[in-house]
């Protein structure tokens, strides 16, 4: 089940036109898609199946939001995985890591 903080942070990471719990392939959802940015927010710390659905995005800008003790963890669980392009926020968006394509 879904918390209230949960749907909160998706609902304002989408703003006024963007989509939440969108359909992506593999009978999964995305949890927030605005334009050609598709955001994952994960309070849970189940970081690596967050990564997943956004690897799946190929196109758009991908963004990872985690809470602030996650963030070098985040990171790191994205290399391995050789996720590229992405950025790695915490749930206020004040702090970010970064990787970029090399």
């Amino acid at each position: 089940m879904e918390s209230k903080t949960h749907k909160q942070l998706k609902n304002k990471s989408a703003g006024k036109k963007g989509t939440t719990e969108k359909k992506i392939k593999g009978n999964k959802r995305l949890d927030v898609k605005v334009g050609n940015k598709a955001i994952e927010i994960e309070k849970s710390g189940n970081v690596k199946k967050a990564l997943q659905r956004l690897k799946s995005q190929k196109n758009a800008k991908k963004e990872l939001r985690v809470p602030n003790s996650q963030l070098d963890n985040a990171k790191e669980i994205a290399k391995k995985m050789k996720i590229k392009n992405i950025t790695i926020k915490n749930l206020s968006g004040t702090k970010k890591r970064i990787i970029k394509k090399q």
